[in-house]
């Protein structure tokens, strides 16, 4: 069984930054897709980014530019850098993992607003 926590949610200004961080427990990780969904009020979760096992990217048209996913298969965590942040931005975000199923961590909650 893998358990994702992510951290690095929080209250940001328009145009500010954050980065959220993902652990992972159990050894499968660097063999993992690991990436991010976002969930906006009355809204379907979506797909932000991803990142293969071979560390090739994957983005969300909207986001491009200015979040960036990286992984550290030492640590076993998944991070989304993001930048130029905007009220649209404003979700509940949730690292997940994929190996033959996928697992979820519980989210954390981005909010843009002046």
């Amino acid at each position: 069984q893998v358990q994702l926590v992510e951290s690095g949610g929080g209250l940001v200004q328009p145009g500010g930054s954050l980065r959220l961080s993902c652990a992972a427990s159990g050894s499968i990780f660097s063999a993992a897709t690991v990436g991010w969904y976002r969930q906006a009020p009355g809204k379907e979760r979506e797909l932000v980014a991803l990142i293969f096992n071979s560390g090739r990217p994957n983005y969300e048209d909207s986001v491009k530019g200015r979040f960036t996913i990286s992984r550290d298969n030492v640590k076993n965590t998944v991070y989304l850098q993001m930048n130029s942040l905007k009220p649209e931005d404003t979700a509940v975000y949730y690292c997940y993992l994929d190996y033959y199923v996928r697992y979820w961590g519980k989210g954390t909650l981005v909010t843009v607003s002046s």
